[in-house]
């Protein structure tokens, strides 16, 4: 073989010479073109060349898109090109008319600022001796170019010529390269060899690879024609790609999509009116760009679709006797309660169907009525769900948002369904009671139709915009009180109310359930723990006032990693806790013996409330000096609270011969009724006695026996009218160490839910009216403190009231 060196204008190539890079452009010797150069180093360089004879170096970069480039990021083979002409622009870029002359390898770039200069090495032609095997590969690559032309591929009349007229094969492969080849990456590799006969052999086979392409894409118009006809734009686009990826054998990720979210939506069981809606939508996703953001709504809408249950249940195995069993075994107590539950589980087995009215427990926190739920479920071979309504005050919460914004989901009722996969689970609205309203709306309305089995069968989430059953779903509510649910809604529900626990029935509770619950949470054994009763006694009556068992299971809990931590570092093992290693392990004592006063006061009665903690005793205040008439109520006190105080000052007005006033004595006396723990607001009309009798104690400084509890309203005419919460009240005054407790007479139907133990440890009095108050309340024989001689010998008994949301 032979080298052969060409210069047509006998040009002296510098060793050094400036070198502008290009975006996506290869230059080929021989070559003319237009350059656009605008970047600074670009500039420089160019200003550099035409101060030397007009040659610059002419390299493609490999990345398009970079702006800030090191020599590394230049390919090695550019080109050598004479500047013929330059033009500069407003904008300070210049358009410059640019023709390739050699092939040159840099060798490197000793310098890059302002702008890059390379040393380089002319690549020189190398040719073979044997022309024949070059002329095949020319006529090869002309039949090629024959074949572009049946394709209807458009040629210049110059490149024509220049096929039947170019001697040098070399400079003919450049040529063709430079226009026929389509990518970069393809024209760098023909001007990066400088062997003729590989450079025509790689032409000759990237030429095939266009034909390829353009023969296929030939192939995939006269079918799309075919099957076009008077069809829009769209469909054409479509029926091309449908006949891309019947010639690739696949199908692309958007249409594998589809079609896997089609086969889904026509598997799963959905009634008719839902099932064309989802397909509706579906035709919709499969028109809509995959990157427009409507196509992942409308996506998100699919899955949801899917995943909501629409047909799947669970089966009921109702057993009345198995139900009965699993009620045992996790509640204890709770008669009343488990029986109506069970009443109600026999009507759903003779039915075959959920339809009446909506359980709800109302108890203190602690005593069992999320377990109960769960029980339930268990008993019914049901899914469980929770979902606590604490706080929401979004209606969208429930009923879900519109499509229209941003992020939307559906409802947790559908969230909630979805989660457990059937339509009949036991579906627990817990804290219900506790649902707020602002300007986004009022949840408790929205829970009207999903609570009312006349209205469920057809709940719509605005997010799924479709009917959906809820009629199969057992809804079970919670709350600690019952005053704060709106009137429509509690009208649906059927209230079960379960009071706190006794001492002993909460000793029972923590042998049979607490207990081995923590030990086991523990890490413990049976063998290494146990628990003496009076430990247990002493941590409900020292650190646990409550009337559920929370923190109770707290308390031992706490015992338990203490005690396990004896067993690690000191490898104790058999502790018993006894009632005086209580205080070691739980510290000093948090709560009182008892809330009733040390000794019998003037002006001071006790009373009972229901909070929604339990029962409570507060104390009621009362003191009288001289001034203006005036009623002076503090506490917090609620508007029935102020109102039943007002009540007790009236019927003490109109009795004042009877306690030995003067007619005068009010208008020149002020009166301070004051309700102790001012931080806690209180209402309710249960207070009216008690009130009464501290106000009563105080105008005829009579004292109140402080272990006497009462509750009741009164009237101006002096009658006690019945209240609720009476088992929750009498478990409070017994805790409280109280012995004698007044009740209205109408409330003695209430005392048959009152357990013996604690209706042994109370001396109840029933009473009609306020002078059946009086005889139980004051102390026998008590010293009279005459006020001003118009106090009246007559006896009579103060009483003592503590309130905390006092609720009748």
């Amino acid at each position: 073989m032979k080298a052969k060196k060409q210069n047509p204008e006998n040009i002296r190539i510098p060793t050094d010479l400036p070198v502008v890079a290009l975006k996506n452009t290869v230059i080929f010797p021989y070559l003319a073109i237009p350059l656009l150069i605008g970047r600074g180093k670009s500039l420089s360089a160019l200003d550099e060349a035409l101060k030397r004879e007009n040659l610059i170096v002419l390299v493609c970069q490999k990345e398009d898109d970079k702006e800030d480039i090191s020599p590394e990021d230049l390919y090695q083979v550019g080109t050598v090109s004479l500047i013929k002409q330059t033009f500069k622009l407003p904008d300070n870029s210049v358009k410059c008319v640019v023709e390739g002359m050699f092939r040159v390898r840099i060798r490197d770039c000793p310098q890059t600022e302002p702008h890059f200069t390379a040393r380089i090495e002319i690549l020189e032609d190398v040719e073979e001796v044997d022309r024949e095997e070059l002329e095949n590969i020319r006529l090869t690559i002309q039949a090629q170019i024959e074949n572009f032309l049946h394709l209807g591929i458009p040629f210049p009349a110059d490149l024509l010529s220049a096929l039947s007229t170019q001697q040098s094969l070399g400079r003919l492969a450049d040529l063709l390269a430079s226009y026929l080849l389509t990518t970069k990456e393809e024209k760098q590799q023909i001007l990066e060899e400088a062997h003729v006969g590989r450079r025509l052999e790689k032409l000759s086979n990237f030429l095939g690879e266009e034909l390829r392409k353009l023969r296929l894409q030939s192939q995939i118009m006269s079918k799309v024609q075919e099957e076009m006809g008077k069809t829009q734009r769209e469909y054409f686009l479509r029926q091309q790609l449908k006949a891309i990826q019947e010639e690739l054998g696949e199908t692309d990720e958007g249409t594998a999509e589809i079609n896997d979210l089609r086969k889904r939506l026509e598997e799963k069981k959905m009634p008719e009116e839902v099932q064309k809606k989802a397909m509706k939508e579906l035709d919709r996703l499969a028109r809509i760009p995959s990157a427009s953001p409507e196509h992942s709504w409308i996506r998100t809408y699919l899955e949801w679709m899917i995943d909501v249950p629409w047909t799947e249940r669970t089966d009921d195995k109702i057993d009345i006797q198995e139900a009965k069993k699993i009620l045992d075994q996790d509640h204890y107590d709770l008669e009343k309660v488990k029986e109506h539950i069970l009443d109600f589980l026999a009507v759903i087995k003779l039915k075959g169907e959920i339809k009446g009215p909506i359980l709800c427990f109302v108890g203190p926190p602690g005593v069992g009525k999320t377990s109960l739920g769960q029980s339930i479920a268990r008993a019914l071979g049901r899914k469980f769900y929770r979902m606590s309504l604490g706080g929401i005050r979004d209606e969208a919460e429930i009923r879900g948002h519109r499509r229209t914004y941003v992020g939307a989901l559906p409802g947790r009722i559908v969230q909630g369904i979805a989660q457990v996969g059937a339509i009949n689970p036991v579906f627990m609205l817990d804290e219900i009671d506790k649902v707020g309203a602002d300007f986004r709306g009022d949840p408790s309305a929205a829970l009207l139709e999903v609570l009312d089995p006349e209205q469920n069968k057809s709940f719509t989430d605005n997010y799924l915009a479709v009917p959906y059953d809820l009629s199969q779903v057992m809804f079970i509510c919670t709350a600690n009180v019952v005053e704060t649910i709106i009137p429509a809604l509690l009208d649906r529900m059927e209230v079960l109310r379960i009071p706190g626990y006794t001492r002993d029935e909460k000793l029972r509770i923590a042998r049979r359930h607490l207990v081995p619950k923590q030990i086991k949470e523990q890490g413990l054994t049976e063998y290494q723990v146990t628990f003496s009763d009076q430990a247990l006694y002493e941590i409900i009556d020292q650190y646990t006032r409550e009337a559920g068992v929370r923190n109770l299971e707290r308390e031992i809990s706490n015992i338990c990693r203490k005690v396990a931590r004896e067993i690690v570092t000191r490898e104790k093992t058999g502790l018993k806790v006894s009632a005086k290693d209580v205080e070691k392990f739980l510290g000093v004592p948090k709560i009182s013996p008892s809330q009733i006063e040390d000794e019998d006061k003037v002006g001071v009665a006790t009373g009972v409330a229901v909070t929604p903690i339990g029962g409570d005793i507060l104390l009621v205040e009362a003191t009288i000096y001289s001034g203006e008439g005036k009623l002076i109520l503090t506490g917090q006190l609620g508007d029935v609270m102020q109102e039943s105080a007002k009540a007790a000052l009236s019927y003490v007005e109109s009795k004042a011969d009877e306690f030995g006033l003067t007619k005068d004595f009010f208008k020149k006396t002020d009166i301070h009724i004051h309700v102790p723990e001012g931080a806690i607001p209180k209402d309710g009309p249960s207070a009216g006695i008690t009130m009464l009798v501290a106000l009563i104690s105080a105008v005829t400084k009579k004292p109140v026996k402080r272990d006497v509890g009462m509750t009741g309203e009164i009237t101006l005419r002096g009658r006690i009218l019945p209240v609720g919460g009476i088992k929750s009240k009498l478990l409070a005054a017994h805790r409280a160490g109280i012995k004698t407790f007044v009740l209205p007479a109408k409330n003695e139907k209430d005392l048959t839910e009152i357990p013996r133990e604690i209706k042994s440890s109370l001396d109840i009095k029933l009473a009609d009216n306020v002078d059946d108050v009086l005889q139980y309340t004051f102390v026998e024989e008590a010293k009279v403190t005459p006020l001003e001689s118009q106090v009246s010998p007559r006896k009579r008994k103060p009483v003592t009231v503590q309130v905390s949301e006092l609720s009748g």
